[in-house]
């Protein structure tokens, strides 16, 4: 099963996400659709800045 997913990890999340994206345009509508996406990105490109910045590294315990 590893070996599987290994082989084919691209189309699989690319039908998964093309899934998704149905699931949502069908049950939410277009611009509702988009909203989500923009603000999905959008967060994630906040959380990698932050992660870039070592801001996170400051509310980890020390050893």
């Amino acid at each position: 099963m590893k070996v599987l997913f290994q082989q084919y990890q691209y189309a699989i999340i690319g039908g998964l996400t093309g899934l998704i994206l149905a699931i949502l345009l069908i049950t939410v509508g277009f611009f509702k659709t988009l909203l989500v996406l923009i603000l999905t990105m959008l967060g994630a490109y906040i959380g990698f800045y932050l992660n870039s910045i070592g801001f996170f590294d400051s509310f980890k315990r020390p050893k």
